[in-house]
């Protein structure tokens, strides 16, 4: 058993590393860095169900692999989509544009590694993946259920968020405005907090004192949260913001939970909270 999850590990290692190639060479065919956030969630979703669904000893997928292989993809092909027509609709992503501005003419060389090691750290996220697929039962279980409505919250709340924000960017009146309705209202960041709590799926299905290797489940939720509260996710972001937006942002950030979904400090019906012409992604 060992030596499966240290195949899996590696399996899993070389396949994000090549499909991280593929979205460094297209982001400097294109100069849009924003096919870096759609390939790395197709890459996810790939790789996520392809190892939930590796046979067990030559066994086929039981219920729960494939319960959790039809999830991860329906995710991945949901936001990959999202992410792809957002693409086409932007000439670069603000936020990577300013990475390869920082690192002048060795931005080539630097955004390769970075994506690199962006595919490194996604490690964790997909064997969190393989091994709550490979509780060693065949019969579902409550937690599995559990897991799999949690799944289904993350889908349709980061799918809710993305289409309100979209809605509302379509709607020339919200031009140079900031997104305070919907759940904008309670949280700056709703996608990215039902992005955060997705990964808590896989724990809930593979942690149990019978089963060891289910702890291996834990770090995905905790990167993910370091990675989108304090990495690549609400820190570039909210610069890019406060530099477009001004003081109507610093005016969204006093009255607004920057990631947990909490009830807004004061009334937001104001003339000038209308959304951000920006994706929060």
């Amino acid at each position: 058993m060992t030596i499966l999850y240290l195949e899996a590990l590696a399996l899993i290692a070389l396949s994000l590393s090549i499909l991280m190639v593929a979205a460094w060479a297209l982001q400097q065919r294109t100069g849009n860095s924003g096919w870096v956030d759609t390939i790395w969630t197709f890459s996810l979703g790939l790789v996520g169900a392809a190892s939930a669904l590796w046979p067990v000893e030559g066994t086929a997928p039981n219920a729960r692999q494939w319960l959790v292989a039809v999830l991860v993809a329906i995710w991945s092909l949901r936001l990959g989509v999202h992410l792809a027509i957002r693409t086409t609709g932007i000439t670069d992503d603000p936020r990577y544009a300013a990475f390869a501005e920082a690192w002048g003419v060795d931005s080539t060389r630097k955004m390769f590694m970075f994506l690199q090691n962006q595919g490194f750290a996604s490690i964790p996220l997909v064997f969190a993946i393989f091994v709550a697929a490979r509780f060693p039962s065949d019969a579902l279980r409550w937690q599995d259920y559990l897991g799999a409505l949690i799944l289904l919250a993350w889908i349709a709340g980061e799918g809710l968020a993305d289409a309100q924000l979209r809605r509302f960017r379509a709607d020339p009146a919200n031009k140079g405005g900031v997104c305070d309705v919907g759940l904008w209202r309670w949280s700056r960041h709703p996608n990215y907090f039902f992005e955060w709590f997705g990964w808590l799926a896989y724990p809930v299905i593979a942690l149990s004192a019978d089963y060891p290797c289910g702890f291996a489940s834990l770090p995905a939720p905790i990167l993910m949260y370091w990675i989108l509260v304090h990495v690549t996710g609400i820190p570039p972001l909210e610069e890019q913001m406060l530099r477009s937006r001004g003081e109507r942002y610093r005016e969204y950030q006093s009255r607004t939970s920057a990631f947990f979904p909490l009830p807004p400090h004061q009334s937001i019906d104001r003339p000038g909270g209308r959304p951000n012409s920006a994706d929060s992604r």
